[in-house]
């Protein structure tokens, strides 16, 4: 990655220097990014919302969200991949459910935020 340099001086160095060294670092900010484009998903917030409700197999999701259970697994991936969902098997059959206690408490933070 290359190192941009602003073609600006600073009106308020006071600010600059003291809101500057509090940045996390550009690669993970990246990373928060990759987060969000995931998380912007109409679909996946589905999937999501309703695995805050219950652990749930493929099956019962696509009926849930009224999709094919090949859509709803390929949306479980992309979720699984970025850490916001996991997966246990119990006898023949995967359930899914919420990765960690974050994953709910950024989607009714969200929630709220947008009911306001």
């Amino acid at each position: 990655m290359e190192n941009k340099r602003s073609d600006c001086e600073a009106i308020n160095i006071d600010i600059v220097n003291k809101v500057k060294p509090k940045m996390p670092k550009t690669s993970l900010l990246y990373e928060l990014s990759d987060f969000f484009k995931v998380m912007g998903d109409g679909t996946r917030i589905q999937l999501l919302w309703a695995l805050e409700e219950s652990e749930m197999c493929v099956g019962d999701l696509a009926v849930v969200l009224n999709m094919t259970k090949s859509a709803v697994s390929h949306q479980l991936k992309v979720l699984r991949t970025a850490k916001l969902v996991k997966a246990s098997k119990k006898g023949k059959n995967v359930y899914y459910s919420l990765d960690d206690s974050h994953v709910k408490e950024i989607l009714e933070k969200a929630l709220d935020h947008v009911c306001e």
